[in-house]
């Protein structure tokens, strides 16, 4: 896990796959609408739903792609979407059973981005 952010989100960003994930306008208002405590409460859920466990049957196809919420686009954006790619861009291993701490690091990095795309103007 990273300690700074910072170094992870540039890191992503020399990504041409997970830089090509953006919030668009109705997903913005949705989460403006909704406040970004309540999209933080979304995380929590999903993270604990479809990451959590020490199995997860269909690792690689949890998280949809499309634009349905904006927790799923983070986390695609951010490596935060399966256990493959939490390994992989977090080092957080596969076969165990993710820790509290370990998803509110996971929540904490989900935010980051979708903090920083409302922070962009609107296109």
């Amino acid at each position: 896990m990273y300690r700074n952010l910072d170094d992870l989100f540039f890191r992503l960003s020399k990504s041409k796959f997970r830089s090509s994930f953006h919030l668009n306008n109705k997903m913005k208002d949705y989460t403006r609408k909704n406040g970004l405590d309540k999209i933080e409460s979304h995380a929590y859920d999903f993270v604990n739903a479809r990451l959590r466990g020490k199995i997860i049957l269909n690792d690689g196809k949890q998280t949809p792609m499309r634009q349905v919420h904006p927790v799923f686009i983070s986390q695609h954006a951010t490596g935060t979407c399966c256990r493959g790619c939490l390994y992989k861009w977090h080092g957080i291993p596969k076969n165990s059973e993710l820790s509290d701490s370990e998803v509110k690091y996971i929540v904490s990095v989900i935010m980051r981005w979708i903090d920083l795309e409302l922070s962009k103007s609107d296109k």
